[in-house]
């Protein structure tokens, strides 16, 4: 974010007032890439990596958030999860092999 220009009274004469820019800063992480996919970035520097990186995060969060609410409810367990998805995976590749056959 960039800096906004503020105006603040300060313990000065009276009815002075300074004006000047305060910089607002994130919390940063480090995010580890391999070395190709470090230098196909580094093709493209036109790119904020940092916000691509920022919104992805964002969109993932939410997500999960969503998954939350969905789920928040719920009484199965991981493994009820799992047997279901099982299920699901079984019946799913059982229609894809009689399509295939």
């Amino acid at each position: 974010m960039s800096g906004r220009t503020v105006c603040i009274s300060l313990n000065v004469p009276k009815h002075t007032v300074i004006c000047g820019n305060i910089e607002y800063c994130m919390p940063s992480i480090t995010v580890n890439v391999d070395e190709t996919l470090k230098e196909q970035m580094e093709r493209h520097p036109e790119i904020n990596w940092s916000e691509v990186t920022r919104q992805a995060i964002q969109e993932k969060v939410q997500q999960l958030d969503v998954m939350d609410e969905l789920t928040g409810d719920s009484e199965l367990t991981e493994a009820d999860v799992a047997a279901i998805a099982d299920k699901i995976n079984g019946s799913a590749r059982e229609r894809l092999e009689d399509t295939s056959s």
